[in-house]
């Protein structure tokens, strides 16, 4: 997830319970691109010891091959192609979830990256852009191109983050390809991602938002398919889990209103799982300083015999981690 998911969130998650993989940002490729110091990191430094797929984001058949050379020279586990984005801002630009209109765009990269690519090369898309008129055809030119790995959100591009998804196509696209497919989209928990995969045959899932929200939750799964006691994360587990995320995001260069405004990307899904009213989240919102910030933190999470409560693992109904964006979305 962009400015989200990178370096910082990464050493949190690690003490948590690491995914078995990881996918980077997206690196944004147009002509004369660089890589982006801050993105890279999360492979040249990644504290997990897990794999890491480096994540293109662009249209350029040139610019996008040349990327994954540069990429290649780091340790990675492979190049991941973004044609799921669903931000109006990214497809207008016929990249990300844009490409999903043009399935002869689509092969063409595609073979283009096949051959620059000598480690795996996967691909993270929806279903469609507006609907999924394109889905078997771009299900074939992942079987011409040997794609290794699909990563499927089951919603439109226009669908954003609002509507239901529709797990079924992960079902159809595990019986038309011969790569593994993992799961994308609202796969809330890992009671619900257990399920989502015996249901639909996935070779597993991909968590985004609901890592960010509860972080044991690859541990949890891992937990669930062992047959182990599940882990059950306190209101003071959290707690000390934003405090990690504040000592990791934190630079000397930040004024207080800055890194509060990066750590509120995170409190806003963490929030989900906090207040079924919305208070901790409309509070938290409108602080300015972290002794504000961690003073709502505290009401919320540890105060008045909440440490020891248990962490709602699955989202409140009816809140959302960011309006402007998912209203747009819809």
């Amino acid at each position: 997830m962009q400015d989200v998911t990178g370096l910082p969130f990464m050493r949190v998650i690690a003490e948590c319970g690491s995914p078995d993989f990881y996918f980077t940002e997206f690196f944004r490729v147009y002509p004369n691109s660089k890589l982006d110091p801050e993105i890279l990191s999360s492979i040249t430094r990644n504290p997990s010891g897990k794999p890491i797929f480096a994540q293109l984001i662009g249209e350029s058949i040139p610019n996008l091959d040349r990327i994954a050379r540069e990429l290649q020279q780091f340790s990675i586990a492979g190049v991941d192609l973004n044609m799921g984005c669903p931000a109006p801002r990214v497809y207008k630009k016929n990249v990300g979830g844009g490409l999903l209109k043009d399935s002869r765009k689509i092969e063409l990269i595609l073979k283009s990256l096949r051959r620059e690519v000598k480690s795996l090369l996967t691909v993270k898309m929806r279903i469609g852009f507006e609907d999924d008129r394109n889905f078997e055809d771009i299900l074939s030119i992942l079987n011409d191109c040997e794609v290794d790995l699909l990563s499927l959100h089951t919603r439109t591009v226009l669908g954003g983050y609002r509507t239901d998804p529709d797990h079924e196509y992960v079902a159809r696209a595990v019986e038309r390809l011969d790569c593994p497919v993992l799961l994308n989209g609202n796969v809330t928990s890992a009671k619900v991602a257990y399920s989502l995969k015996c249901q639909t045959g996935a070779a597993g899932v991909m968590i985004g938002r609901s890592a960010i929200r509860n972080p044991w939750i690859f541990r949890q799964i891992r937990e669930m398919q062992l047959g182990m006691p599940v882990f059950e994360p306190r209101m003071n587990d959290l707690y000390k889990y934003v405090q990690n995320l504040f000592v990791a995001l934190e630079k000397p260069e930040m004024d207080d209103r800055r890194i509060v405004g990066r750590i509120k990307k995170f409190l806003n899904f963490v929030g989900l799982s906090v207040c079924p009213e919305g208070k901790f989240l409309h509070q938290m919102r409108r602080s300015t300083t972290p002794a504000e910030l961690f003073r709502i933190c505290e009401k919320f999470m540890i105060s008045e015999g909440l440490a020891f409560q248990k962490l709602n693992l699955e989202p409140f109904d009816s809140l959302l981690a960011r309006p402007s964006q998912e209203s747009v979305e819809s």
